[in-house]
């Protein structure tokens, strides 16, 4: 990335940011802490989810490693 890139990266995350934050308080009717709460709860989902995908990945890369080099010894 160059650096004259970053400015305008880090304003279009802010302003996604933005839209989400207000999309997840509006669901909850003007509640910030329920809204904060909701959010981090789903970002904690969306994380764990996506580690698990990262251990499949692993395991499959590792395992074709082995499979790879079973036959050549």
């Amino acid at each position: 990335m160059l650096r004259d890139d970053l400015p305008t990266t880090v304003d279009a995350r802010r302003a996604e940011a933005q839209v989400i934050a207000e999309a997840y308080r509006t669901a909850h009717r003007g509640n910030d802490h329920a809204a904060l709460v909701a959010a981090i709860a789903d970002a904690l989902d969306d994380l764990a989810a996506s580690e698990q995908r990262m251990e499949v990945v692993q395991r499959q890369v590792s395992h074709g490693y082995v499979r790879g080099t079973a036959g050549t010894a």
